[in-house]
C-alpha cells in the first residue's frame, strides 16, 4: 500500500450521506485496492443510517475487481472525497495549507485531563419514580425551543444477520416541541398515544438536532446545536465518571437501556462545517481521555436513545441535563487552558545550514505571501481607492505605487459600498490607470455590504469559501465595518487581529486592510503612531502603510490648473489639428496656458472651439481637486522604503516623479511662521478689519451707557492710547475727556 495515510482516518472526514451511490461504491472499491477489509467499509457506512443494509458491503466486496480492470479506484479517490468535504493536508505554501485545526489529528499526548489512575467511577441509578412522559418532556424541553421539529423513530425491525433491532425508514418529523411537550402533559404517561406504539423489546430514537420538517438527512438539519457522545464497549459508571471529569458540555444525558450512555453534547456550530471540525476535536479529546467513541455517531442528524421509553425490560431514561460547561466555547477555552497545541522549541543549529525557504514576495520590497499589511490615513486620501488600484495591479501583474506586484488570484472584500457601485469604481479605477481588462477572472468580489458580522464571525466563513480559490492576497475594506470590541483596549484588539493570521495561516496568502487615523493633528506623529485605537493596529501587521496629506500652497495648486489646461490644449491639437501643432509650437509653449490659448486661437477649428474650452475648464477644475499625499511605512520583513510622493487625482493614484512635492511638509509639521507665509492681508483689508472693530466694540459698551476709552480697551483687548488711535482713524467718533460719542446730526456735543 503506497500512500502513507491511514484511509481510516480518513473516512472520518467523509460523510456516506453525502455521496451518491456511485461514489460509495468507490469507496468500497478503493478500500479494496489499497488492502483495507469490508468490515472497514461496512463500519464506515453504517453513518448513512438511511441507506445501510446489513451485509450489502460483504456482497459487493468479492465483486470488485481492482487492478484487473486496467483502471483500479485508488485511495487517490478517497483523499479526494475528503477533500471536497473539507479536509485539507498539512499546510505548505504551495498547497495553500492549514494551521492546525479542530478537524485535525494530533499525534503528541495532549488535550489529556483526565488521570485515570485516579478516576472514581460514577454509578448510574434508574429513577425511582418512573415517569416515561416526564422523562422526555425534561429531554425536549433540555434541547429545543418550543417552535423547533424535532424527528424520532419508534418504529423497529430485527436484522437477523446480528439479531439486533434497528431503527425503521425515516420516522416522523412533523410536529415542534412545544406542541409535543403539551400533548405529553396530557397523556397520562401514555406516550404511545402522543408518538406512537413502539416495541418495547427495541425501545425508541430521537434525534438530536432541530430539523426542516422535510427529511431526516444532514441536509434537513437547521441548526448544528449538538453532537452525540456514545460508547458501548465500557462500564457504564466509568463512561459517566470520564463525562464529568471532562467537563462536557452536556445538554442531556440518558441511559441507552443498554451498555452505553448518549451524552448530548452542546458543539453550537454555525455550519455544517464548523460542525464537523469541532466534533472532530470533542472526539479527540475524548479519546485521549480514555472514553472509546463510536465515531459514526458524529453525523448531525444521528438518532439516538430516547428517554421515557422501556428496551428489554429495561428504562431508556435521563441521567442529567446541562452537565459541565455552559457552552462550547467555555469548555474549549477550559481543555485548551490546560491544554496547549503549541509547538515545542527548535534548536537553531538544527537549522542553520537548512533554512527553510521564506514565503514568496507579493508587494516587491514590502509585503510576502501569507503575511498582513495595514494601510492607514484619513478620510479623503483615497484609501479603498488605492486597495482597488493593488486588487488589479495584482490580478494584471503591473506596479502599484511603484512597487512591482507578483500576479496572481485577489479577493476584495466589499463591506461598504452598495454592489453596482463597487463594480462601477472597478471599471472607473482601470479606465483611470488605462490599463486594459486583460485578467478579470483574477479579480472576485464578495459584496457584503448591509450583511457583516463581526470579524471573528466573518474570518470562518471568509475561509470557507476561499479555500480551494487559491487567492494570493485578500483584501478587507474597510475594517471598522467588522471591528469587535473597543479599538483603544489592547487585548480586545489583540483579539480582533488575531483573526488576519486566521485567514492569512489558514489560506496561505497575504491579508491586507485599512483603517482610519486618529482625530487631531498628526503630522507630528510618527507613521504607525497615527491609526485610531490601541497601538495593536500599527505593531500587529508585518507592513503598515500610512498616508498623510501634503498641504499644497496658493502657487503650487494655480501651478497645477495650469499644468492640466495645457496638456489639455496638448490632447484637443493632436485630436483636431496635429500638423499645426507640430509646426508652430514649441516645446516652451507647451508649459504656457496663455501661450497654449493663443496658439488655440489660430489652431483649433472654429466649429471645435466651444469644446475646447470645456475640456480646458474640465481639466482645470479636476486639477483644482487634486490633493498630495506622503506615504511613509513600518517594515518586518524588507528595509525601509524612502517616502513617496503621490497626487490623488479622482479616481487613481500617481506618484510624483517631478520632485515638486518632495520639500513640502505635511500640513501639521509647517513651523507657524512658514503656515502664516502667503496669508499676509493687504493693508487697505487690515484697516478695514479695524475700522469695523472699533464699531462693534462701540454698539456693545453703550449697553452701560456713556462709553469710555477704558471700556473699549477693556472689551478690545488693547491698551487706551490704540483705542484713541484707531477712534481717530475711523473718523466718525469724537473722543473728550476719555468719553467717546458718534458724529450725527442727533449727538454732536458727546454728553
Amino acid at each position: 500500500m503506497e500512500s502513507t495515510l491511514d484511509l481510516t482516518e480518513l473516512l472520518a472526514h467523509i460523510d456516506p450521506s453525502m455521496l451518491d451511490y456511485q461514489e460509495w461504491v468507490n469507496v468500497g472499491m478503493a478500500l479494496k485496492e489499497e488492502g483495507y477489509t469490508a468490515a472497514d467499509w461496512d463500519l464506515w457506512s453504517q453513518q448513512d443510517a438511511g441507506r445501510y443494509n446489513s451485509g450489502e458491503c460483504w456482497k459487493k466486496w468479492d465483486s470488485f475487481q481492482g487492478q484487473g480492470t486496467g483502471a483500479p479506484v485508488t485511495g487517490g479517490t478517497i483523499v479526494q472525497y475528503a477533500k471536497d468535504q473539507g479536509w485539507k493536508p498539512a499546510f505548505t505554501f504551495e498547497s495553500g495549507g492549514h494551521e492546525l485545526d479542530w478537524g485535525d489529528s494530533i499525534d503528541k499526548d495532549d488535550l489529556v485531563v483526565v488521570d485515570k489512575n485516579w478516576l472514581e467511577k460514577k454509578e448510574v441509578y434508574e429513577p425511582r419514580n418512573w415517569s416515561p412522559a416526564r422523562e422526555l418532556v425534561r429531554y425536549l424541553d433540555a434541547l429545543f425551543e418550543p417552535s423547533e421539529t424535532v424527528a424520532y423513530n419508534v418504529e423497529s425491525w430485527l436484522d437477523e444477520n446480528d439479531n439486533k433491532w434497528k431503527p425503521g425508514n425515516k420516522g416522523s418529523y412533523d410536529r415542534n416541541a412545544g406542541e409535543l411537550i403539551r400533548l405529553l402533559n396530557q397523556c397520562n404517561d401514555d406516550i404511545g398515544s402522543v408518538l406512537g406504539d413502539y416495541t418495547e423489546e427495541a425501545g425508541a430514537w430521537i434525534r438530536f438536532n432541530p430539523f426542516d420538517g422535510k427529511g431526516v438527512r444532514n441536509d434537513n438539519v437547521t441548526e448544528f446545536k449538538y453532537a452525540l457522545v456514545e460508547s458501548d464497549n465500557m462500564d457504564l459508571s466509568e463512561q459517566n465518571a470520564i463525562i464529568h471529569e471532562l467537563e462536557l458540555p452536556v445538554a442531556a444525558l440518558v441511559h441507552s437501556g443498554g451498555k452505553s450512555i448518549h451524552a448530548i453534547v452542546k458543539v453550537d456550530a454555525a455550519n455544517y462545517e464548523e460542525y464537523r471540525k469541532r466534533v472532530d476535536y470533542l472526539y479527540e479529546v475524548c479519546k485521549k481521555n480514555g472514553l472509546n467513541i463510536d465515531r459514526q455517531n458524529r453525523n448531525p442528524s444521528r438518532l439516538s436513545r430516547m428517554p421515557g421509553v422501556t428496551r428489554n425490560g429495561k428504562k431508556q431514561f435521563l441521567i442529567g441535563t446541562n452537565i459541565g460547561k455552559g457552552n462550547w466555547a467555555e469548555w474549549h477555552e477550559w481543555i485548551e487552558g490546560i491544554n496547549d497545541d503549541l509547538p515545542d522549541p527548535e534548536s537553531l543549529d538544527q537549522y542553520w545550514d537548512n533554512l527553510p525557504e521564506l514565503a514568496p514576495v507579493l508587494i516587491d520590497g514590502v509585503l510576502r505571501q501569507g503575511h498582513k499589511l495595514l494601510m492607514a490615513g484619513p478620510s479623503k486620501a483615497g484609501k479603498s481607492f488605492a486597495l482597488i488600484e493593488l486588487s488589479i495591479a495584482i490580478a494584471e501583474g503591473r506596479q502599484w505605487i511603484g512597487w512591482n506586484c507578483t500576479q496572481g488570484k485577489i479577493l476584495y472584500v466589499n463591506l461598504e459600498l452598495d454592489r453596482p457601485s463597487a463594480l462601477h469604481r472597478f471599471k472607473d479605477v482601470y479606465e483611470g490607470l488605462g490599463w486594459q481588462p486583460n485578467n478579470l477572472h483574477n479579480i472576485d468580489i464578495w459584496n457584503l455590504r448591509g450583511k457583516t458580522v463581526p470579524m471573528d464571525k466573518l474570518a470562518p466563513k471568509l475561509i470557507r469559501r476561499a479555500a480551494k480559490k487559491d487567492y494570493i492576497a485578500v483584501i478587507i475594506d474597510p475594517i471598522y465595518k467588522v471591528l469587535t470590541g473597543d479599538e483603544n483596549s489592547a487585548d480586545q484588539m489583540a483579539h480582533f487581529t488575531n483573526q488576519f493570521d486566521k485567514v492569512a495561516t489558514e489560506l496561505g496568502c497575504a491579508v491586507i486592510y485599512c483603517h482610519h487615523h486618529s482625530k487631531g493633528s498628526q503630522g507630528g506623529k510618527k507613521s504607525m503612531d497615527r491609526a485610531s485605537g490601541s497601538g495593536v493596529f500599527a505593531r500587529d501587521p508585518d507592513a503598515l502603510i500610512d498616508l498623510v496629506e501634503l498641504e499644497l500652497s496658493e502657487d503650487l495648486q494655480k501651478a497645477q490648473k495650469g499644468k492640466a489646461a495645457c496638456t489639455a490644449y496638448e490632447e484637443a491639437f493632436r485630436k483636431y489639428n496635429p500638423d499645426y501643432m507640430d509646426e508652430n509650437i514649441s516645446d516652451d509653449d507647451y508649459m504656457s496656458e496663455f501661450q497654449m490659448s493663443e496658439h488655440a486661437k489660430v489652431g483649433i477649428p472654429s466649429k471645435y472651439k466651444a469644446d475646447v474650452t470645456k475640456a480646458v475648464n474640465d481639466a482645470k477644475q479636476l486639477a483644482n481637486t487634486k490633493s498630495a499625499w506622503r506615504i511613509e511605512g513600518t517594515l518586518r520583513e524588507f528595509p525601509k522604503f524612502d517616502a513617496i510622493n503621490m497626487w490623488f487625482e479622482y479616481p487613481r493614484h500617481t506618484v510624483d516623479t517631478t520632485g515638486i512635492l518632495a520639500d513640502i511638509q505635511p500640513g501639521d509639521e509647517q513651523p507657524t511662521w512658514k503656515k502664516n507665509l502667503g496669508k499676509k492681508k493687504d493693508p487697505k483689508d487690515k484697516k478695514k478689519e479695524r475700522i469695523e472693530a472699533v464699531k462693534t466694540a462701540f454698539d456693545a459698551c453703550t449697553i452701560n451707557g456713556d462709553v469710555t476709552t477704558k471700556d473699549m480697551a477693556e472689551y478690545m483687548g488693547v491698551t487706551e492710547k490704540t483705542v484713541r488711535n484707531r477712534v481717530k482713524e475711523h473718523g466718525g467718533f469724537w473722543i473728550d475727556e476719555g468719553v467717546i460719542g458718534l458724529k450725527s446730526d442727533n449727538q454732536t456735543q458727546g454728553k
